[in-house]
């Protein structure tokens, strides 16, 4: 497995992540799990799916292949 391969695997994996938390959190909000407020915050907080940490983990992990991967091809 080269390491395009392992990038996709990787971002495959984050964005079933993301898909996942979202049904989690329409089903608290479809079971009203969740209070008043924690919906009310939700809805007016513009927050990102990708967190300073994951793309720090992402460096991290295409930091030993960067200067092997071609983007002009």
């Amino acid at each position: 497995m080269d390491h395009r391969d392992r990038l996709i695997l990787a971002l495959s994996a984050l964005v079933n992540a993301e898909r996942e938390a979202r049904e989690a959190l329409q089903d608290a909000v479809a079971a009203s799990a969740l209070p008043a407020e924690t919906c009310a915050a939700l809805a007016d907080r513009n927050f990102r799916a990708v967190s300073d940490d994951d793309l720090d983990e992402a460096r991290a992990f295409i930091l030993p292949v960067r200067s092997t991967i071609r983007l002009d091809t």
